[in-house]
């Protein structure tokens, strides 16, 4: 690859206290790597990975769903109002090498979908364990920690 990798890393506004830990370890992990890390740039799971990538000294670039830069969280290093609701989750996932999920939301899932359709890796961290039709594409990889999935993620995108 020769860029930076771009990772998404996708999961609940309204996140448990042990996913934005997850997150948080995350984002640190993704930082110390190299990884550009992409987020809906809001509260929870979002939040929690831009603090530990920003606090490492990483790049971490919110898509926010509204049209403010203010209603993005603070660690972000570039704030990038969109004004597409939902709509702005098909942009999370189209600017990123891969993906990795840290727990699980009506949002997370559509993101996770929207990856795995469009062909990008999916690494889930604590999400809802989902079971792809007979003969359809692969599900998201699932890890136990935060290393594991950064690992098999870069991984998976340093081969690509």
């Amino acid at each position: 690859m020769s860029h930076a990798p771009y990772v998404a890393v996708i999961g609940p506004g309204e996140a448990t206290r042990d996913e934005c830990a997850t997150a948080e370890e995350v984002g640190r992990l993704l930082a110390a790597r190299g990884a550009v890390v992409v987020c809906g740039g809001l509260g929870g799971v979002m939040e929690a990975v831009a603090r530990g990538a920003s606090g490492s000294g990483g790049t971490v670039v919110g898509l926010l769903p509204t049209r403010s830069r203010s209603d993005g969280n603070p660690h972000l290093t570039v704030t990038l109002p969109t004004g597409l609701g939902e709509l702005r989750n098909g942009l999370v996932v189209g600017v990123a090498d891969g993906v990795i999920a840290v727990g699980g939301s009506w949002g997370t899932m559509s993101e996770v979908a929207l990856a795995l359709r469009t062909g990008k890796p999916v690494v889930s961290l604590g999400g809802w364990r989902l079971t792809p039709p007979s003969g359809g594409l692969p599900g998201p990889h699932e890890v136990a920690t935060p290393d594991q999935a950064v690992s098999a993620l870069l991984a998976v995108i340093d081969t690509r």
